[in-house]
C-alpha cells in the first residue's frame, strides 16, 4: 500500500492556535495543500510573525455542528489529515461547550468515517482534563480523568478526547483502511494572536487591579508557547504517517514502516508544555511591566480569603444581574500548582519546545505592539 499526504484540513484554523498551525504546515517541505475550516474567515491583517501567504490557503466557512458543512470541507479539500483545534473560549455557558466540543467533534468523526481517504485526526485537547481543583505535580498521561469535572470546558474536552481516541483503528499488516487518532493536551497557551490571556491581563491592569495577587505565588504553573504547541501537531502527523521533512513527495509507504512506533502513538494522549514550570504570576507581571504597569506594593489575598471573596462576588453579581469579576473557580485555578511531565511527548513524538518562555513573551509583546 502506498498513499500520499498532500492535503491537510485545519478545523478552527482561523483561531489563535489555528494561525500557528497554518504557519507550521506552511513551512513543511514539501508543503501540503493547506485548507482551513472555520465559522469565521482568516484575519484581514496578520502579525508580522506569520509569514504565510493567505492566498495560498483554501478557506471553507461553515459550522462545526453541521455535518454537511464539515463534510463539504473534507470532500472539497480531500484532506488525508485533519487537525481539529476548534473550541469556544473559556467562560461560555455549558451548553455551548456541549454543542461545539462534543457534538462538533462527533460530527468530525462521522465525516471521517464516511470519507475513507482521511487517514489521521489530530485532536487538540487540554491539559485541564485531569484538573479537579487539586494540585498537579508532574502529572503525566497515567493520571485519571476526575469523576467530578472542574468545569464544563474541560468536562466536554475530556468527553470529546475519549471519543477521538476510541475511533482509532490500526490497519492490517498488509495495509488496510486504518484510521489513526491522537489527542494532544497543551497547557496554558500564550503567544501572538492570543485573544484571551494577554487581553485579559491588560484589562486587569487597565482597571487598576494588577496590584491584587490571589495566592502567595508559590505555585508552579505550565505555560506553553503557541508555536511549540503547533510543532507538536506537525510532529504527530510526521510520526504516525512516517514522514520525513526531506521526503520528495510526502509519500507514505508500508516499506520500513515502523508499526511498533505508530502503535505507541496512535490512540494516545500527550501532554504538551514548555517543560519549564514558572510561578503563576511571573508571566502576568512581565506583561504588565512591558505596558508600564509596575506596582510598588502588591496586596496578597491568601487562597481561603480569595475563595470567600469569590463566593461573595458571585452572590452579589447574581443579585445585580452582572458577570462576576472573581469566582471560586478562578481562584482555584490561579492558586493551584499545575505542571506536567512531557517525557512521553519527548520520547515518542520527538517533541521539544523550540521557543522558550522568555522569547515567547518577547514575541507576544511584539505582537501586542503591532496593535492587531
Amino acid at each position: 500500500m502506498t498513499e500520499k499526504f498532500d492535503s491537510v484540513l485545519l478545523i478552527g484554523g482561523s483561531g489563535f492556535l489555528g494561525l500557528h498551525l497554518i504557519q507550521k504546515f506552511y513551512d513543511m517541505t514539501p508543503r501540503p495543500s493547506i485548507n482551513v475550516f472555520d465559522v469565521r474567515p482568516l484575519p484581514e491583517k496578520l502579525s508580522k510573525q506569520f509569514t504565510f501567504n493567505p492566498s495560498d490557503i483554501n478557506f471553507y466557512q461553515g459550522d462545526l455542528t453541521s455535518f454537511n458543512d464539515v463534510n463539504h470541507a473534507v470532500q472539497s479539500s480531500h484532506a488525508q489529515v485533519i487537525v481539529h483545534s476548534a473550541s469556544p473560549m473559556h467562560g461560555q455557558p455549558s451548553e455551548i461547550y456541549e454543542k461545539v466540543n462534543v457534538q462538533g467533534t462527533r460530527n468530525v468523526l462521522d465525516v471521517c468515517s464516511k470519507n475513507h481517504f482521511v487517514k489521521l485526526l489530530v485532536y487538540t485537547s487540554s491539559a485541564g482534563v485531569i484538573f479537579n481543583g487539586q494540585d498537579i505535580h508532574n502529572g503525566d498521561e497515567t493520571w485519571p480523568i476526575p469523576e467530578v469535572p472542574m468545569d464544563a470546558y474541560n468536562e466536554t474536552k475530556a468527553i470529546a478526547e475519549d471519543m477521538v481516541l476510541k475511533a482509532n483503528s490500526m490497519d492490517t499488516e498488509e495495509g488496510g483502511d486504518g484510521f489513526y487518532t491522537v489527542a494532544l493536551r497543551p497547557a496554558g497557551i500564550f503567544g501572538p494572536g492570543d485573544r484571551q490571556l494577554v487581553p485579559g491581563l491588560r484589562t486587569v491592569a487597565k482597571l487598576g487591579q494588577s496590584k491584587f495577587q490571589l495566592g502567595d505565588n508559590n505555585n508552579l504553573f505550565d505555560w506553553t508557547y503557541a508555536g511549540n504547541v503547533a510543532d507538536s501537531h506537525v510532529l504527530a502527523v510526521q510520526k504516525i504517517l512516517n514522514l520525513q521533512n526531506n521526503n520528495d513527495n510526502n509519500e507514505v509507504s508500508t516499506k520500513d514502516y515502523n508499526r511498533d512506533v505508530v502503535s505507541k502513538i496512535a490512540g494516545q494522549t500527550f501532554f504538551i508544555t514548555n517543560d519549564t514550570p514558572t510561578y503563576f504570576w511571573s508571566l502576568a507581571r512581565t506583561v504588565w511591566k512591558a505596558d508600564g504597569h509596575i506596582d510598588k506594593k502588591v496586596i496578597v489575598l491568601k487562597r481561603p480569603v480569595a475563595i470567600l471573596a469569590g463566593y461573595l462576588s458571585e452572590f452579589f453579581s447574581k443579585l445585580l444581574g452582572k458577570e462576576p469579576g472573581l469566582t471560586p473557580f478562578r481562584v482555584k485555578i490561579v492558586c493551584a500548582s499545575r505542571y506536567h511531565n512531557i517525557e512521553k511527548a519527548k520520547t515518542l513524538l520527538g517533541y521539544k519546545p523550540n521557543v522558550d518562555i522568555e522569547q515567547g513573551i518577547k514575541n507576544t509583546l511584539a505582537w501586542m505592539d503591532e496593535g492587531l
